[in-house]
């Protein structure tokens, strides 16, 4: 990491009142520069509670949907767009509604790692 680098995140932060989250799987860099790290839903929580107006959400795509939807009034970063999650990859909305096209009957419960569209088909998320 560039020498000067951890000072200009810090003025960044203080100038733009932002929050920088971690995932507990980023690197120790990164978590070095964080306000707080933790698993998905320890972050998700912080998210909600903070009064930050910028969140910076150093994890996959679905974390940092998750703060958005729990903040929309903030601006939520994600450094790495392309920052997926295999798991969450494993279902599409398209595949939630052909289960739901199937078996009408049945209450679709998905897990909270998962991304804001497929949790948009389901009838509850759970952790």
């Amino acid at each position: 990491m560039h020498a000067d680098l951890p000072k200009r995140i810090q003025d960044l932060k203080q100038s733009r009142h932002a929050i920088i989250l971690a995932h507990n799987y980023q690197p120790p860099e990164i978590q070095d520069i964080a306000d707080l790290t933790g698993d998905s839903l320890e972050l998700s929580r912080e998210a909600a509670a903070t009064n930050a107006a910028v969140i910076v959400f150093c994890g996959v795509h679905f974390m940092a949907e998750t703060a958005a939807i729990l903040n929309p009034d903030k601006t939520v970063l994600l450094p790495r767009v392309d920052a997926g999650c295999p798991m969450a990859d494993m279902i599409t909305p398209d595949d939630v509604r052909a289960v739901r096209a199937e078996h009408p009957e049945i209450p679709i419960v998905t897990y909270v790692n998962s991304t804001a569209a497929v949790k948009a088909e389901s009838t509850v998320c759970c952790t």
